[in-house]
């Protein structure tokens, strides 16, 4: 069974138990992705984020968009 999870270790001992965990290869490191926006998209963000500012009743309540994806 795979699962990710992503925690922060509190306690030292958690710490040494993790580093344990990873020497005998029952768990890893991944590496976190991070990407960088194209000039067209951080100028759609913004206007987006504009539109958002002027009328806050632009964004839709998460329950009307539930609703549009029930089965019937």
């Amino acid at each position: 069974m795979l699962e990710t999870y992503h925690i922060r270790a509190k306690k030292e001992y958690a710490v040494s138990l993790l580093e344990l965990l990873k020497r005998d290869n029952a768990i890893e490191d991944l590496e976190l992705h991070h990407y960088e926006l194209s000039d067209g998209q951080k100028e759609a963000v913004d206007i987006e984020l504009v539109r958002i500012d002027n009328d806050p009743n632009y964004l839709k309540k998460w329950e009307d968009i539930k609703q549009c994806f029930k089965k019937s």
